[in-house]
């Protein structure tokens, strides 16, 4: 029988049906830690009140109005966003993989303007994710993402992660007009870009005239202890896309971009049904009223320190199961020793929620709010799930 849901996720046998905060209860009673937070998108947990009353009050008063006309909560949303970064103006859409397309399609046209249409050429790099769209599997250029789909989008060159040589030397190349890169990479295995290495990039961008575009939909919006992971390289994009956490759970992304980057976007091209949709503008607005407040991301980064020292602990404690520990703030991974399919698998069995990621990695993205109490409750729960995982391997 064909499935009524299209199947292409592997999904686990869980049906969630309510949550608070970093817990999540499945439908028979069990009550899991979610470290996952629907891969970073709860950035703020589950049924945060002031998201839940941000949406409620804007579902009485109005859901949707075209982008034909005024929407007053993107606007104060887009004003909020420009006052925070470096950009000078937003774009709003769904998803990441939304932000995505247009992120290329503003870099592109943005050469096509000033009449260099031929810069064409968009540098990416190995393990990257940028969404599962046309341009974004085209951009990653992973044989995982794009076996079947051809022909793909060209224009992307694809480079080794972290060879600074081959990235110089593809810099002469007079056709090349972007760089796309995540300054932490989720998908490819919590892979952190050293800040020498992202400011290397800007100057390279700076000498070449290329725009740096970067991606910013799973390590942005507080997850590494800033607003946005770039800031601690003291550097600035010219494009950016945002989604997952800006939202809290509601979908929402956003293109930021400089106003010389954004230049070529004019008067019908681009648009979105959906895209900055009072619903999500509401939302979005009160999560950015918490998230970017400085004591919030000071406590950010004090609770990642916690849990970081506690895992590299666990990393001590349990070397048949675990390799190392990756990541900033709260974006974080364990390199596990085992498949880390075995060890989200025994963590089903502790009632904790983890992502896994490509080198074997499993993903710890919680809440940004999440407790020092549940921290420690999370390291006990790791703890078991590494005897576990450690049990069924020897067995």
């Amino acid at each position: 029988m064909v499935p009524s849901i299209l199947p292409t996720y592997n999904r686990a046998p869980l049906h969630f049906v309510r949550g608070t905060g970093c817990w999540i209860e499945e439908a028979d009673g069990r009550r899991f830690l979610d470290l996952g937070a629907g891969i970073a998108v709860n950035a703020l947990g589950h049924a945060h009140p002031a998201l839940v009353k941000a949406l409620t009050e804007q579902a009485s008063a109005l859901w949707h109005v075209s982008n034909l006309y005024q929407i007053d909560k993107q606007q104060a949303l887009a004003d909020r966003l420009v006052d925070l970064t470096f950009a000078d103006t937003c774009f709003f859409t769904n998803s990441g993989t939304e932000a995505a397309e247009l992120a290329i399609k503003m870099a592109r046209k943005y050469w096509h303007a000033k009449g260099a249409p031929e810069r064409v050429k968009i540098l990416t790099f190995e393990g990257a994710f940028h969404g599962r769209s046309s341009a974004a599997i085209a951009a990653a250029g992973s044989a995982k993402m794009t076996d079947g789909f051809a022909p793909l989008l060209p224009g992307f060159v694809n480079l080794p992660f972290g060879d600074h040589d081959a990235f110089a030397e593809t810099m002469k190349d007079p056709e090349v007009g972007a760089v796309l890169i995540e300054p932490i990479q989720g998908e490819g295995g919590i892979r952190t870009l050293p800040d020498t290495c992202l400011k290397g990039i800007r100057d390279l961008c700076d000498t070449t005239g290329a725009l740096l575009i970067l991606d910013e939909v799973q390590c942005g919006m507080g997850r590494t202890g800033k607003l946005f992971a770039h800031e601690w390289a003291g550097i600035e994009p010219d494009i950016m896309m945002v989604a997952k956490g800006i939202g809290g759970g509601f979908p929402i992304g956003a293109v930021l971009a400089t106003e010389a980057a954004a230049s070529g976007m004019t008067a019908g091209s681009h648009g979105s049904t959906y895209g900055g949709n009072p619903l999500g503008c509401a939302v979005a607005l009160a999560v950015l009223d918490i998230v970017a407040e400085p004591a919030f991301l000071d406590d950010v980064a004090r609770r990642a320190g916690q849990f970081r020292q506690g895992l590299e602990g666990l990393v001590a404690s349990h070397p048949e199961v675990f390799e190392e520990v990756r990541g900033e703030g709260l974006m974080l991974g364990l390199r596990c020793r085992l498949p880390n399919t075995d060890v989200v698998a025994a963590g089903y069995a502790e009632e904790v929620l983890t992502v896994p990621a490509a080198e074997n990695v499993i993903r710890l993205l919680p809440a940004l709010n999440i407790s020092e109490e549940e921290i420690s409750e999370a390291l006990a729960r790791l703890d078991r799930i590494a005897h576990r995982a450690a049990a069924a391997a020897a067995a």
